[in-house]
């Protein structure tokens, strides 16, 4: 039997080329040889968008699209939103009786969050309690595996040490997730810093060729190159970051060497790399248009996705209720 994997995505804006390298890209592939189960984080999204929960709806519908156009297939894995499966709501509050709040605050992102987005008031319940609610999302499917990178080991950590508790507790009810690590590219924005959605810097996967062009062409690139006569460094530009994705080989091993000897100029390589983002994207660009096109679409999918999860949550949470003794 294959492992099942379950991962999930915060809908707080639209995603970019980051988050397709970063996750989707790896999602895709997994669908093949994992039992998956990709599901919207919209109760996640309440831990920092509280106070404001307007372009969640919207946001999940956009995120979703993505998701089927770039390649995620919902006939080959479980695609659904969190909120319509209440079994998240009820084994998150009995995983929060036994977690201890110790736990909870030495978890590397909860001072990390805080002090980054100063602008928001992150001293809540649910915000400190957002590693219970993720590890119930995980071992109510009994995941196996854990799609992370090296600096989320911690977090995965956390639901492995709440998984043996309840286990010591009541019983031995779910496997212990492993981590199934994952290549993570970082991707450097339009200026110089990571690409972020709160940092107004990125390439998003809905845009259109003439807007990913034209951001392209306005990104930093190596900033000791005053003039078009000096020589270049690839490794100090920020733009190179993409070129390493998105050009051929072939055509780097032309460009790095005109770089550094001057022929080329910063916009000639610009142009060369908005061209091949757009071809590169194309494709997944037109099947996105097609997607929209259809009002009804996500919201059938998730759904339906919403059904096949919650088969497996009832199954399981009757299992819970019985070591509880309920």
């Amino acid at each position: 039997m294959k492992q099942r994997v379950v991962s999930g995505m915060r809908p707080t804006g639209k995603l970019h080329i980051g988050h397709y390298h970063g996750v989707l890209e790896n999602w895709v592939r997994m669908q093949d040889s994992y039992d998956c189960f990709f599901f919207v984080a919209d109760w996640h999204s309440l831990t920092t968008e509280y106070a404001d929960t307007s372009g969640i709806a919207e946001s999940t519908r956009e995120m979703v699209l993505d998701w089927i156009a770039f390649g995620l297939d919902p006939a080959k894995c479980v695609i659904f939103r969190q909120s319509l499966v209440p079994h998240h709501s009820e084994l998150n509050l009995i995983l929060s009786m036994v977690t201890p709040v110790s736990w909870l605050e030495r978890c590397p992102t909860y001072k990390e969050m805080q002090d980054n987005l100063e602008t928001k008031d992150l001293s809540t319940f649910g915000f400190l309690g957002y590693p219970v609610l993720m590890a119930a999302d995980i071992i109510l499917y009994k995941a196996t595996r854990v799609p992370v990178g090296h600096d989320q080991l911690p977090h995965l950590e956390v639901t492995r040490e709440i998984t043996r508790r309840f286990n010591y507790l009541y019983g031995n009810v779910f496997p212990e997730p492993e981590a199934l690590l994952t290549e993570t590219p970082k991707l450097l924005g339009l200026d110089g810093r990571k690409m972020s959605k709160s940092y107004g810097n990125s390439i998003y996967l809905s845009d259109n060729a003439d807007e990913t062009s034209r951001k392209v062409m306005s990104m930093v690139t190596d900033t000791e190159r005053v003039r078009r006569a000096d020589p270049g460094d690839p490794e100090r530009c920020v733009a190179f970051n993409l070129h390493r994705i998105y050009v051929p080989q072939e055509k780097l091993d032309e460009i790095i060497p005109a770089c550094k000897g001057a022929s080329i100029g910063c916009v000639d390589c610009k142009k060369i790399l908005a061209g091949c983002i757009n071809e590169r994207l194309e494709p997944f660009r037109a099947k996105r248009v097609e997607l929209a096109s259809n009002p009804g679409f996500v919201d059938e999918l998730l759904r339906d996705g919403s059904r096949r999860a919650s088969l497996i949550s009832d199954s399981v949470m009757e299992e819970v209720r019985t070591a509880l003794k309920f």
